[in-house]
């Protein structure tokens, strides 16, 4: 740190790191050879600080000279600086030069720091700068969900950071020293969920106190008089000594002057200390702020990098502790003065932002430095964008917006604040009224932003959207946009030129329009067509009516309203006259939704294309069958077919490939037919074709039509996204084309509850899939492009399933989230109704409802004297936030639990018998604290983390004080690393075909790359992390698998939340690496971390829960805690033989780790029959010969001879007394090297000496396993893992 090597990425301008391997493998594309562009070899320079030693900074050409300013306040000795400017040779460096520009600087040279005068805007960020200095350890902002900030408790458990830790620390071999007694809670067995221990104390945060108060003066700002004497401002502090003092602020620097509180004396005080920092003048009068800011910078300074660095995106925290507020002058100052000059220091007062949205777009992207600059513009823009635009909704929210038509109704009003145009999410004029008002009103905006995503994810040259954010807060819906250029001075009817804004009455297209849409037609499978205008003329679309084309004034061709970009989705749109398929109707489908607007998503179209090609090629390889085509057809390709195939496999970075079973029809034929993979390889070779002989043709012609496709000579599916869109008509030359949309939008519907939900199921059994809260759950359907309104459909399923039982832990959270989801749509209606004042009356009171078990509720309202009825009924809801009525205090437990079962009923058609929350958490077995984390979750309520008594029948569990906040719930666009992303693909691509060391090289090149654009925090990081450590850890680089994966945990813990699924699984995989670098105490406090987030995140009942506990087990079983161990270990089994049946081989191996510590507390009898189980299990699954068998019966044999020799020394014993001759018996404790075998097999790590082909295999099941985040599936057979692999490698 101390060379200002982490300070980088504290700017997030993490550049590259110099690896200078430039040794790319020749197959790979080009964009290797590019990426050595940009790594020009970094070179150090000197840098002279006023009153310090000149020291060496290592920097890169591309860097600009503001890096280094960056660095500078960032390191301890120069962090208290900010006003200065770099010199070389006496010449100031321009701030926004790249190094590589500036004559004369080279290895070695010597840049001076030299103080320069201050102005209002320095002497400002001076102060804010001196402010965060004095904050750096106070987590308040992260409480507060400001400036993405976030919280990081990973430093706790590892006292520190652990790649010192290694070097500090003594060995294992010191165990007695290691307390492995976990608290109460988290044993096995235990019921108690507390929620304190969430957030564990960390003594850093008890700030050492500098200053009692830094603020802005009264006298500010200063008279013309002492202007003129170079005053910028005055600032009042008290000292810890209790000193008062007024400094004043000038161009020279800072000084005390001998002003008082109540009169004015602007004259230096004697003697007046100037000084250029802040921080000098005030270590020369505060003893206790020089010993203690010391203090605070060598802490800052030693905290990992990655606990500071801002995050893209803010992350809310759903508890906090009672903070103390304290004075702060630039929070006051921020909140006052909207802050909008002020933001990133811009010129010119409030930032264009649809300018910066469309310019970054704009930005060359020819070879990989111009993408990696634009995709770096684009992304911080966006980040930028959805900050000011969450900022903006909020204001609007809490009332302190002047709407743009103050005169009518607050739900009709729009706002401008920031150059963003604000709306809020109700049907105004009737515009939706055909469609489902309020509810399609808020459901529009969530389409529209799936529209924004999917166009943007295509990126066609000349095509704009704009900048869209999704806010929902305090019940509110408000959609954010940027504003195109020109669009307020006209009416919308004059500036549409494609498109229609009455939903299809009147159309008009513009060729412009059609040429830019035609590219984006391909990969969103959207199909050109016709319809009818009101004059009946035919107008031709390539895009749904209701998306307009408005070319703005600044000559740009933006689309907006991208409401329906994707299809409708038939099972909840009944159609009058129209019939589903059959696999439809038995599911009870068509279902009557709250709109019309219901669609298919982007994940569900892939899929079922994707699905339509394989049968396709199917029907095409049949028919060459039965025709016994000519074998020597030529070879010659057109690429009609490969441009298609490709775009079926051109999958959204977030959508892994994950097609379910076909459809049973065509694996039956592909078992009863011999031959069929020849004859497909023929239908390729046909299929590419020029369609010169008419016989192939006509098979190519018939197979397109059986799959629906729009081309009658190769494969390619688009769906018309205006096929049942009520208003729109279609000419009559179209009607069969209309009809065979129809039926491909039908089959779609068919295809999502046919196969999408049965593969969910399916993967969910067989634990490929392994949600653990409503948000994965949420994102395990997302992914196999199944919607949150089909939940109800899922659970179902799940009841009609044979195995049940092993789908509990899916049921449970399915269950749970359908009710939260409920909950939340009603507290959403509730909110709307409340006033300020009463926020937290109300929502306390709401909570208390839902969860307490007091039976009669009783909300406050807030005393009279603060409620002048006369006044409030005067001024009826000026502002969208400001209800005043008090009906939501009539709300009683039993009425909501009503309302919620009515809810779950209506929208998801699912059958929630119960009366409160007690019957509920009963019939489901629930947690309560996981119902309150999910709701507080997913309406953005912060609650005072304590021990709540929900089971009180006396008294109800919350009251108004321990309601902290409430925080907004935003949606946005995810702008994507497109060339790292293709680097990572690769790397995961090498790693599966064995290459481990090249897979490992163009991993860390994705690193860079993702550095390159997102900056230091990321998801996607975090992934690429997490996989880098688990290679470091196969290929023997224990440290190097530590300090990435330290990374990852703490990467994943401030971009995703503390107890966040994957955060949970990061502890895991570092508890691993700690154990093998032999910190063993760290290893189980991080096991005991990740066992208690997820009892409160899942509870106990959970098949990732047996796995955590084989980990803890086998790691007390090291350290010698037998009878604790045997608690996990035995837990861990009943876990398994619940979720994997009694006959899996995970529960042979949980039989033989129980037997293991049985084995070492010399109980023979036990030990035996859990290993009798295990051979068992591995006998009738593999036969007599497999060595896991074999293992098995030779460690059998060796627990009998222990058996035996102990009996005959107890024996001997009992027959000659205690002169018996005693035969040493081998009492072993377990050697770390066999627990770590143990502990990598449950892991599934395998490290054995292979050959190539084998090697291959293992790396694609470990890749395999790492892309389900999936721990522990090592134990299958080799057999069965072989035919799993089939479908993921290509096997040559």
């Amino acid at each position: 740190m101390v060379n200002g090597d982490g300070a980088h990425e504290h700017t997030g301008e993490a550049e590259l790191k110099q690896h200078g391997n430039g040794e790319a493998d020749a197959e790979e594309e080009s964009n290797e050879q590019e990426v050595i562009v940009i790594q020009d070899t970094g070179f150090t320079v000197k840098i002279q600080a006023p009153g310090t030693e000149p020291f060496d900074l290592q920097v890169s050409p591309q860097e600009m000279v503001q890096e280094i300013h960056q660095v500078l306040m960032d390191r301890e000795d120069t962090c208290h600086r900010t006003c200065f400017s770099l010199q070389l040779d006496g010449n100031v460096l321009d701030n926004f030069a790249e190094l590589k520009s500036i004559e004369g600087l080279q290895e070695g040279s010597l840049l001076k720091v030299v103080e320069e005068p201050y102005t209002v805007r320095e002497a400002r960020i001076h102060v804010r700068h001196i402010r965060d200095l004095l904050k750096s350890l106070d987590p308040s902002d992260a409480y507060n969900g400001v400036d993405c900030n976030s919280l990081s408790f990973l430093s706790i458990f590892t006292d520190g950071d652990l790649g010192d830790s290694g070097k500090r620390k003594k060995k294992g071999n010191d165990l007695e020293q290691i307390d492995c007694t976990p608290p109460e809670h988290i044993l096995p067995g235990s019921k108690e969920r507390p929620l304190v221990p969430l957030q564990p104390q960390n003594k850093d945060w008890k700030p050492m106190q500098c200053l009692k108060v830094l603020t802005m003066s009264g006298w500010n700002p200063p008279p013309g008089n002492r202007k003129m004497h170079g005053d910028l401002m005055y600032l009042y502090i008290v000292t810890v000594e209790e000193r008062h003092v007024s400094v004043t602020a000038s161009t020279r620097g800072f000084y005390l002057n001998q002003s008082t509180t109540y009169s004015f004396n602007p004259k230096p005080a004697n003697p007046s200390f100037l000084s250029h920092s802040l921080v000098e003048l005030l270590s020369q009068i505060s003893p206790a702020f020089k010993k203690n800011f010391t203090a605070l910078q060598k802490k800052r300074v030693q905290r990992h990098p990655f606990e500071r660095i801002a995050t893209p995106f803010q992350v809310y925290s759903w508890t906090a502790p009672q903070v103390d507020h304290a004075m702060d002058c630039v929070r006051a100052e921020d909140a006052y003065t909207s802050r909008l000059g002020y933001e990133e220091h811009i010129p010119g007062q409030t930032r264009d932002w649809n300018e910066e949205l469309q310019t970054t777009r704009e930005l060359p992207r020819k070879n990989l430095p111009e993408r990696l600059l634009r995709e770096r513009a684009i992304f911080k823009v966006h980040s930028d964008f959805a900050a000011a635009a969450t900022r903006g909704a909020m204001a609007v929210i809490d009332g302190n917006v002047m709407a743009i038509n103050p005169g009518e109704e607050t739900r009709m009003q729009m706002f401008i604040w920031n150059n963003i145009f604000f709306s809020l999410g109700f049907d105004v004029r009737d515009h939706y009224r055909e469609l489902g008002g309020d509810a399609a009103a808020h459901a529009a905006p969530t389409n529209d932003l799936n529209g924004v995503r999917a166009y943007g994810a295509v990126d066609v040259e000349g095509l704009y959207t704009l900048g869209t954010v999704v806010v929902d807060y305090r019940g509110y819906r408000v959609t954010a946009q940027s504003i195109i250029p020109g669009i307020l001075e006209r009416e919308q009817e004059q500036s549409v030129i494609y498109g229609s804004i009455d939903f299809g009455k009147t159309v008009v297209s513009h060729s412009k329009y059609l040429e830019l849409l035609e590219k984006t037609s391909r990969p969103l499978k959207v199909q050109r067509h016709n319809v009818l205008n009101e004059k009946n003329e035919t107008v031709e679309l390539c895009s749904s009516v209701e998306c307009k084309g408005i070319i703005g004034n600044d000559g740009r061709h933006y689309i907006l309203d991208l409401l329906r970009t994707f299809p409708p989705d038939l099972n909840f749109l009944p159609v009058d006259g129209e019939e589903l398929p059959p696999e439809s109707q038995r599911q009870g489908f068509p279902r009557q939704h709250r709109h019309r607007l219901a669609c298919l998503r982007q994940e569900l179209i892939e899929a079922f294309v994707e699905h339509r090609y394989l049968l396709f090629m199917k029907m095409a390889a049949l028919q060459l069958m039965q025709q016994k085509a000519n074998k020597d057809s030529n070879k010659t390709e057109t690429p009609a077919i490969t441009a298609t195939s490709e775009t079926s496999t051109e999958k959204n970075s977030s959508e892994p490939a994950t097609n379910g079973p076909l459809d049973s029809a065509g694996k039956e034929l592909e078992e009863s037919i011999p031959g069929l993979a020849q004859a497909k390889e023929l239908a390729e070779t046909l299929v590419a074709e020029d369609g010169s002989d008419p016989k192939s043709r006509e098979v190519v012609l018939n197979a397109c039509k059986a799959v629906g496709s729009i081309s009658n000579t190769s494969f390619d599916i688009r769906f018309n996204p205006d096929i049942f869109s009520p208003g729109v008509r279609f000419p009559d030359n179209s009607v069969d084309e209309v009809q065979k949309q129809k039926q491909l939008l039908k089959d779609a519907a068919a295809f999502l509850v046919s196969c999408q939900i049965p593969s969910l199921i399916k993967d969910c059994l067989d634990h490929s899939a392994l949600p653990m809260d409503g948000a994965t759950l949420t994102e395990a359907l997302h992914q196999r492009g199944i919607n949150v309104r089909y939940l109800g459909t899922i659970l179902e399923f799940v009841e009609k399933t044979p195995a049940k039982a092993q789908l509990e832990h899916i049921y449970r959270i399915g269950v749970s989230e359908l009710i939260t989801r409920c909950a939340k749509h009603i507290f959403k209606t509730y909110l709307q109704g409340v006033e300020l004042s009463a926020l937290s009356a109300a929502v306390s009171h709401f909570l208390n409802c839902f969860l307490s078990s007091f039976p009669d509720a009783v909300a406050h309202l807030p005393p009279d004297e603060l409620v002048s009825r006369r006044k409030s009924r005067k001024r009826r809801n000026r502002v969208p936030g400001g209800g005043d009525n008090t009906a939501w205090a009539s709300l009683t437990p039993s009425e909501l639990w009503k309302n919620i079962a009515s809810e779950a009923q209506s929208y998801y058609h699912y059958n929630i018998q119960c009366e409160s929350v007690d019957q509920v958490v009963e019939k489901y077995s629930f947690q309560k604290t996981t119902l309150l984390r999910e709701i507080s979750i997913k309406t953005g309520i912060q609650i005072l983390i304590k021990e709540y008594n929900f089971d009180s029948r006396h008294k109800p569990a919350f009251t108004e004080e321990d309601i902290l906040n409430i925080f907004p719930v935003v949606k946005h666009v995810n702008p994507k690393a497109s060339d790292a992303f293709h680097f990572f693909q690769s790397g995961q691509a090498k790693v599966q075909q064995g290459f481990l060391k090249e897979g490992c090289e163009l991993i860390n090149e994705a690193l860079n790359l993702f550095n390159n654009v997102y900056g230091a925090m990321h998801v996607e990081i975090c992934a690429c992390l997490r996989l880098l450590a688990r290679l470091n850890y196969i290929m023997g680089d224990h440290p190097e698998a530590l300090s990435n994966q330290q990374k990852a945990a703490l990467m994943s813990e401030r971009v995703l939340g503390i107890e966040h699924p994957n955060t949970i699984q990061e502890y895991m995989h570092l508890a691993l690496y700690c154990f093998a670098n032999g910190q063993l105490s760290t290893a189980l406090k991080l096991l005991y971390r990740a066992r208690y987030l997820m009892l409160l995140v899942c509870g106990e009942d959970h098949p990732e829960m047996a796995l955590l506990d084989s980990n803890i087990g086998l790691v007390l079983h090291g350290v010698m805690e037998y009878d604790l161990s045997l608690r996990f270990l035995e837990n861990a089994l009943n876990i398994n033989t619940k979720y994997h049946g009694p006959r899996s081989l995970k529960v042979a191996l949980s039989h033989h780790l129980v037997a293991r510590v049985y084995e070492s507390k010399a109980e023979f009898r036990s030990a035996l029959q859990h290993e009798k189980e295990g051979y068992t299990i591995y006998k009738n699954q593999m036969g007599e010969a497999h060595e896991k068998t074999k293992e098995s019966s030779d460690y059998l044999k060796y627990l009998t001879q222990q058996a035996v020799a102990l009996q005959r020394t107890m024996n001997e014993i009992y027959k000659n007394g205690s002169n018996a001759s005693i035969m040493p018996l081998k009492f072993t404790a377990p050697s770390m090297a066999s627990v770590l075998e143990q502990l990598n097999i449950i892991n599934g790590i395998i490290f054995i000496p292979l050959s190539q082909k084998d090697l291959e295999n293992l790396k694609a099941e470990v890749h395999r396993r790492q892309q389900l985040q999936e721990l522990g599936k090592s134990e299958e057979p080799t057999e069965e893992s072989q035919l799993q692999l089939e479908d993921k490698i290509p096997i040559d």
